[in-house]
């Protein structure tokens, strides 16, 4: 146990190896009620969220969920979010535990210059619990508990309000593995219920609780950014190659004006992919390295691919040292090892 964002959380129950395996193989179920549950709620809901994210948020259908950045005025990256829109005028954020607080006074901050009744925004994390059951027998684990059709055959980002093992909960085939799965979201009060009644269901499939370790290797593996390493305010989400999140043609949203000027210049740097072809390990810090030696960028993840059988990270070079197959190195403990640059995400269901 470790403490996270004033959180005690697990970093692994068995073993990183063996939780890794399981949401690959099986399925994995992962706590993760630290993460914040913020809710936009009026008929101006849709308008004011979507003046500050990059994703077109106006165009989210009822019943569906999108992936999205909240920009500063710079351009730069306060945080990653999903975003559930649970009915026409009812939105819910879900940020980052590390960055609740700062989500929470910004978001608050930028609803109280609406017009009033137009939206309310309510920080709802401290009542919220979220469960994550992730892996390819997710779905077999909820038809054991004799889930709804609704819930059982949701689409890849679909949420639907459902009732689960006796506990009222939102429900979304949303998670952070690069595997399929569903996330949940009950009264903190109703957590261990439900936990409890998904790893009873599961014990037939291989179900294993999972930890941090895990879910940090499960994520790298699927190029899945990490705030704090990949992404944070000094990152902007063109650079990071979250380009495909920035709707630039949906009108204004904050940032859009300090990116609209990124688009227009050389980029600077960009977010790779390598795997390392010398014996090591990357870790986050240590120094990216050109052929002259010279140090050119920092790794920002890194660690063994436990499904793929290669040592890999992310992190940022210049972009002559971007394309796929070029050779750079890594600065680990004064001794430069061989790696290149290798195509992403490095792990994909197939």
């Amino acid at each position: 146990m470790v403490p996270f964002a004033g959180w005690e959380m697990p970093v692994q129950y068995k073993g990183v190896t063996q939780e890794h395996e399981a949401v690959r193989n099986a399925v994995g179920l992962f706590d993760v009620s630290h993460m914040g549950e913020l809710y936009f709620e009026g008929p101006g809901a849709v308008a004011c969220l979507d003046s500050l994210v990059s994703n077109d948020i106006a165009k989210l259908p009822v019943g569906r969920a999108v992936y999205t950045v909240a920009c500063n005025e710079r351009g730069t990256i306060l945080d990653d979010l999903i975003i559930y829109r649970l009915a026409q005028t009812r939105l819910l954020v879900v940020c980052n535990a590390s960055n609740r607080d700062k989500m929470q006074a910004h978001f608050a901050s930028q609803v109280a210059r609406q017009p009033l009744g137009r939206c309310t925004f309510t920080d709802r994390s401290d009542e919220t619990g979220l469960l994550a059951l992730q892996g390819p027998r997710a779905q077999a684990v909820m038809r054991d508990l004799n889930a709804e059709a609704k819930l059982v055959d949701l689409p890849r980002f679909g949420v639907t309000q459902t009732t689960l093992a006796g506990v009222e909960l939102t429900a979304a085939r949303t998670g952070y593995t690069a595997e399929d799965g569903y996330e949940l979201f009950c009264r903190t009060a109703d957590v261990v219920q439900l936990w409890d009644a998904l790893l009873a269901a599961g014990a037939a499939h291989g179900i294993e609780p999972i930890g941090l370790g895990a879910r940090d290797t499960l994520r790298l593996e699927g190029r899945l950014s990490l705030y704090g390493h990949e992404i944070d305010e000094t990152t902007d989400p063109l650079e990071a190659g979250l380009g495909w999140v920035v709707k630039l043609d949906k009108g204004d949203f904050l940032g859009r004006a300090a990116l609209l000027a990124r688009k227009a210049q050389p980029a600077t740097r960009k977010l790779v992919g390598f795997e390392m072809t010398g014996r090591g390990i990357a870790r986050q810090g240590y120094p990216i390295v050109n052929a002259a030696g010279e140090a050119v960028g920092k790794v920002t993840s890194g660690s063994p691919g436990l499904s793929i059988g290669k040592n890999v990270g992310l992190g940022y070079v210049p972009p002559a040292l971007a394309a796929i197959g070029t050779p750079i190195g890594i600065e680990i403990r004064g001794k430069v090892i061989e790696a290149k640059v290798c195509a992403t995400p490095f792990y994909k269901r197939a």
